[in-house]
C-alpha cells in the first residue's frame, strides 16, 4: 500500500559532522569540488544510518584528509539553511587531535586536497567557503568554546 502523501512531505534536516582541527596556528580544511566550483570546508559529511556522531566525524576526517582524528570536545551545534538549495543542515562540530596520517590513502571523490590555513587566510577566502559555518566554527574554537563529549548519548 503506498504511503500517504503527507508522509512523503515531512521536513527533515541533513545531519552533518565536522572536524575542527587547529595545530601550529593553522586550521585543517579541505578544498573540494562543488557545483559552484572549488570550495573550502572543514573535513565534514553526513551522519549515516545507525552511526554515532563521534564515529561519523572520525570517519569523515579520515576519508577526506587521510588523518586519523580523535575528537576531544564539541565546539558547537549549528543550524543553517542553505539560501539557494533551501536545505537545512544541523552540524555537530568537534575539536580534536590528529593521531597519525595514512599517506597512501586515496581521498574521497571531489576532495582536491587537505589544506592548512591561518584564521586570516580563512577570513580572506570566505567567498570560497561551502557555508558560513566554516569561519564560525573556527572562530568559536578560538573563542574557547569546548563542551564535553558526554553531552552526546548514542543508543545503538
Amino acid at each position: 500500500m503506498p504511503l500517504p502523501l503527507v508522509a512523503a512531505m515531512v521536513w527533515k534536516p541533513h545531519v552533518t559532522v565536522a572536524a575542527v582541527v587547529f595545530r601550529d596556528g593553522k586550521f585543517l580544511l579541505v578544498e573540494e569540488e562543488t557545483d559552484a566550483g572549488l570550495a573550502f570546508n572543514q573535513p565534514a559529511g553526513h551522519l549515516e544510518e545507525n552511526e554515532a556522531l563521534l564515529d561519523a566525524v572520525v570517519r569523515e576526517a579520515l576519508e577526506e584528509t587521510a588523518y586519523h582524528f580523535k575528537p576531544t570536545h564539541l565546539v558547537g551545534i549549528y543550524n543553517w539553511k542553505h539560501p539557494v538549495k533551501g536545505m537545512t543542515y544541523l552540524r555537530f562540530a568537534f575539536a580534536g587531535e590528529l593521531r597519525g596520517f595514512d599517506a597512501g590513502r586515496q581521498l574521497d571523490d571531489g576532495i582536491v586536497a587537505a589544506r592548512w590555513l591561518t584564521i586570516d587566510e580563512i577570513r580572506e577566502s570566505q567567498a570560497r567557503h561551502r557555508s558560513p559555518l566554516i569561519l564560525r566554527c573556527c572562530e568559536d574554537l578560538l573563542a574557547g568554546k569546548r563542551y564535553p563529549l558526554d553531552l552526546l548519548v548514542h543508543y545503538a
